[in-house]
């Protein structure tokens, strides 16, 4: 199954990428390894719950998910709650691992929409009946989610919200609209944020100050240069020698570019691509109208995050800290992109017996 391999890739490129990091820093090298593996037994075990669920019943409880959403969301953001890390106000600390609401929040948008747009069928072009309701709930979430601040699950979320109305039928007009009105907010994030207006800039010409604003994204495409064809071997990484930040996490596809070469990229992006063609030939397949959102969402949410990733690491996106799924070190994401993945076996074999 390709997202195993994808999932067994990432446990080897956590401990080629940290190990040496993890000893200099926590004086034990298999630190980020050790708990990226339990955070694959607790995704491993959500994934199975999901599959042996009736995916149906899920339509009871979208709006109680939703729900529980906000509340999370607002209670991350409450002082001695929260807990604050780089100057953001993201995790709730849950003894040995911190849970990020807002990657649940994700999965949940999927599930919200997939309900309504499967009830609100005969009415997906009105604005008022269809259109604004769904707004009024994206804006409310990237709303709480923006405060923060994480400005690339909010872009996910408008993302994920807007793919799911146009692939339901939702009328074009209203659609472009909103892209065309989402274009002013978001410029206004990045220019009122200095740290993000710093990545923009930084993003057009890196190599002007690969020392200070570039040296993240400078040091990325080395590593990717480094690799070669063939690249320099497993393990092999320079990069990783403390000259490329969060390397076993956001830029943990440079260090793969490294090791493995450019055919090694190559592969791993190919591995995306017949995941996704594989989770498209479910949805295809799906006669429930219900289960074919679920799959498609699940499939924007797991595709745009790769397709960002990747974007980011070679220099043609700015900067920003999406994880790549099932590879790249991080509880919260690799528990909830499992768990979708085991809502399209779910479908998938509902599909199998007949349902």
């Amino acid at each position: 199954m390709t997202f195993v391999i994808l999932v067994s890739l990432g446990v080897v490129m956590i401990y080629s990428s940290s190990g040496i990091y993890a000893q200099e820093v926590m004086h034990n090298s298999t630190h980020f390894l050790l708990r990226h593996l339990m955070f694959v037994v607790i995704g491993s075990a959500l994934m199975l719950w999901v599959m042996t669920l009736d995916y149906r019943l899920l339509q009871k409880w979208a709006k109680p998910l939703l729900a529980l959403s906000i509340v999370l969301l607002v209670l991350v953001l409450v002082p001695g709650i929260g807990k604050v890390s780089s100057g953001a106000r993201r995790w709730f600390n849950l003894g040995p691992i911190n849970f990020q609401p807002s990657e649940f929040v994700k999965l949940v948008v999927i599930v919200y929409l997939a309900d309504f747009l499967t009830r609100k069928q005969t009415v997906l072009r009105s604005f008022g009946k269809a259109f604004l309701p769904v707004m009024l709930v994206m804006a409310f979430l990237c709303g709480l989610i923006v405060k923060q601040p994480d400005l690339g699950n909010t872009v996910l979320i408008f993302v994920i919200t807007i793919s799911m109305l146009w692939v339901a039928g939702g009328r074009k007009s209203h659609i472009g609209a909103i892209f065309l009105l989402a274009i002013p907010a978001l410029v206004f994030l990045v220019i009122t944020a200095p740290y993000r207006l710093i990545r923009v800039i930084t993003f057009l010409n890196p190599w002007s100050d690969p020392q200070g604003a570039g040296f993240q994204l400078t040091q990325s495409q080395i590593a990717l240069g480094s690799g070669g064809l063939w690249g320099v071997g497993l393990g092999k990484s320079a990069q990783k020698l403390f000259y490329l930040p969060a390397a076993h996490t956001d830029f943990i596809f440079s260090i793969i570019g490294e090791d493995l070469g450019f055919l090694g990229a190559v592969a791993v992006i190919g591995l995306f691509g017949f995941l996704i063609w594989q989770g498209t030939r479910i949805m295809k397949q799906t006669n429930d109208p219900f289960g074919y959102y679920l799959i498609f969402g699940v499939l924007v949410m797991i595709g745009i995050q790769a397709v960002v990733n990747f974007g980011v690491s070679m220099g043609a996106l700015p900067t920003k800290g999406l994880p790549l799924p099932f590879i790249s070190y991080g509880g919260s994401a690799l528990i909830f992109n499992m768990a979708g993945i085991g809502l399209i076996l779910n479908i998938s074999r509902t599909q199998d017996w007949g349902g």
